[in-house]
């Protein structure tokens, strides 16, 4: 009776220690994702449904079981656009869960302050359409991967679009930059310093004091300059105040270019056929949807789990985007899985080789639901980026519309602007280029 009940006492404890035991086990299926934020401040226009998209692709991941079984673990940090406050978040959640698999900034600006960082703690920084237009140099930049297309993508295609436009000659045009006075905003200017001297045409650059509410002087010279056309290099609140100015001021929306942060449904709808032939560059043609909204809808809409307050949303060139970029970092960890270990948690660094061996078929991007939004890409050591193509969207008064065939940058431009000033970045920060050989 005794012996008896010594064995129940023992399995009883037995059974705790395994429980104990176990406890761990479980939460190591979690991938942590940390996700950077400015649902506040001057650009949360942009922000919000940006952050939705990505919150809602990984709900999606987790609703279809995860990736390999592994679910992903998500934690919002707010930012308000502010560099001291992402510098604040990077540091308060690079260590959590066993290690973040990759910070998508959602900053130029924190991109900046923390790509240094990034070295030292082994981390990851994906930046999707912006950051640092040289990183995409991956023999320099280890752990930066601007996906898909940096700024300088961006300004080529517009200058090919206008190029097309003006039956190949831009010689005596004036184009003028309205920019955005930060880093993000001067990062296309070497880009378009070379295209007007290889074009011939004059660059007219006007910066524009954050959050960018008070334009009046900018238009003002854009009345006295008379330029051709406008490239819009803004975000948040800047951009509908551009083009009420220009409005105003009666300069056709149709011969204005935006960055593809000021080409969002949410920057125009509310001024309507006033902004209809407003123009803005895409990486992806979110114009047209795809199998991954319906998914989106059917699986997390439809149970009530949605991150945006109104489902409409979905689809919204913004909230696209930030399903994108998260399809881009569940691929980099699905990516390091095949060499690693299916179903196992990643670590940071097995999420950055991830990263560097991306190759997402046309089949690949068909089954993921982004067949026809991105162009399939390989990344590799020396080429982080990716992809170069680009595509122009143009508002019709209610909505936007792809208006125009894929663009692919020119290299003999971009290839050796990348070249300098990654090789004069690791002259200054002392880095060790990478052989990719």
């Amino acid at each position: 009776m005794m012996f008896k009940k010594v064995a129940m006492a023992a399995a009883t404890v037995a059974a705790s220690m395994g429980a104990l035991m176990t406890a761990p086990a479980v939460q190591a299926q979690e991938q942590f994702v940390p996700l950077l934020v400015y649902r506040t401040g001057q650009f949360a226009p942009l922000g919000i449904p940006w952050a939705d998209g990505k919150q809602d692709y990984l709900k999606l991941i987790n609703a279809k079981g995860g990736i390999n079984g592994v679910k992903i673990k998500f934690e919002e940090c707010e930012t308000a656009y502010d560099t001291a406050k992402g510098v604040e978040c990077y540091e308060r959640l690079k260590g959590k869960d066993g290690g973040a698999s990759g910070f998508d900034t959602q900053s130029t600006g924190i991109t900046f302050a923390v790509t240094d960082k990034a070295v030292g703690d082994k981390i990851p920084v994906v930046t999707p359409g912006y950051g640092l237009s040289q990183s995409a140099d991956g023999k320099v930049f280890e752990w930066n991967f601007p996906l898909l297309g940096n700024y300088w993508t961006a300004a080529d295609s517009m200058i090919q679009d206008i190029l097309k436009k003006e039956k190949g000659s831009l010689k005596g045009k004036k184009i003028a930059l309205v920019y955005h006075d930060s880093p993000y905003g001067k990062e296309p200017i070497p880009l378009l310093e070379k295209r007007a001297a290889k074009e011939g045409f004059e660059l007219i650059k006007l910066p524009v004091t954050a959050p960018g509410v008070e334009q009046k002087s900018t238009w003002l010279q854009i009345r006295q300059n008379k330029p051709d056309y406008v490239l819009l290099w803004s975000a948040g609140v800047m951009t509908p105040t551009a083009v009420r100015e220009a409005q105003a001021t009666g300069y056709p929306r149709e011969k204005m270019y935006a960055i593809w942060w000021g080409g969002s449904d949410h920057d125009v709808k509310d001024i309507g056929a006033g902004a209809k032939g407003y123009n803005t560059v895409t990486i992806h043609n979110t114009a047209e949807r795809d199998k991954v909204h319906d998914e989106v809808k059917a699986q997390v809409y439809d149970k009530n789990q949605g991150t945006a307050k109104d489902v409409k949303e979905l689809g919204q060139l913004a909230h696209t985007r930030g399903m994108m970029i998260s399809m881009l970092q569940v691929e980099a960890i699905r990516t390091a899985q095949d060499k690693f270990g299916k179903g196992k948690v990643m670590t940071p660094e097995q999420v950055r080789w991830g990263l560097e061996n991306l190759n997402l078929t046309q089949a690949r991007l068909n089954e993921l639901g982004f067949g026809k939004m991105i162009r399939p890409f390989k990344t590799s050591c020396d080429n982080h980026l990716g992809a170069d193509w680009a595509r122009i969207a143009t508002w019709d008064g209610a909505k936007f519309t792809v208006t125009s065939d894929w663009y692919q940058s020119d290299k003999t431009l971009i290839d050796p602007l990348v070249k300098e000033y990654a090789e004069k970045y690791a002259k200054e920060k002392n880095v060790k280029v990478r052989s990719c050989s």
